[in-house]
């Protein structure tokens, strides 16, 4: 199996470790835990708003932003950027000194203090080439369950649950 994207681009998935033959997702427990922690954070960021997007306009025009459609960086420190975007992230990454946070918490931030700061890939900068290698078809289609599949039960005993016992799968930022 090869690598694939799950819902944006960047971030890269090992078919066998995230779907079973029939290209269902896998069991949570079964998959590894660095890609299941980036699973659960593409749940959220699947719909964000570009982060450049969101420098410019603000939450008060959050309408006018673009969609994320790439993301980079790791999880809870991540960058997400629009096509539009991508080559502004790239430049500074590859050109302005980003590529020293690398794996760090702090990229997501000097990124948008620089993009904050006015700063934009010069005119016709190259973005990356992307490239589909297998047709619509041959990607799989896993099915997501309904709320009502993913709701937890309340406790029979009436007594509250604390989700902090289950434990958090998401880093902490160590």
């Amino acid at each position: 199996m090869d690598k694939v994207s799950i819902g944006l681009r960047g971030w890269r998935f090992d078919e066998a470790a995230v779907f079973d033959e029939e290209g269902e997702f896998k069991p949570r427990e079964e998959i590894p835990k660095a890609d299941r922690q980036r699973l659960s954070r593409l749940a959220i960021l699947v719909n964000a708003p570009c982060n450049a997007c969101w420098l410019i306009h603000g939450e008060a025009e959050r309408e006018k932003c673009e969609v994320a459609e790439v993301v980079y960086g790791e999880p809870g420190h991540e960058v997400v950027v629009c096509a539009e975007h991508e080559a502004d992230f790239l430049y500074w990454f590859r050109e302005q000194g980003g590529s020293e946070y690398a794996g760090e918490e702090e990229l997501q931030r000097a990124f948008h203090e620089w993009f904050a700061g006015g700063e934009r890939a010069p005119e016709g900068y190259g973005g990356m080439d992307h490239v589909d290698t297998a047709s619509f078809e041959e990607i799989p289609d896993p099915t997501v369950p309904d709320t009502g599949e993913r709701a937890i039960d309340a406790p029979e005993d009436g007594k509250r649950v604390d989700i902090r016992e289950f434990g958090r799968e998401y880093p902490k930022g160590e």
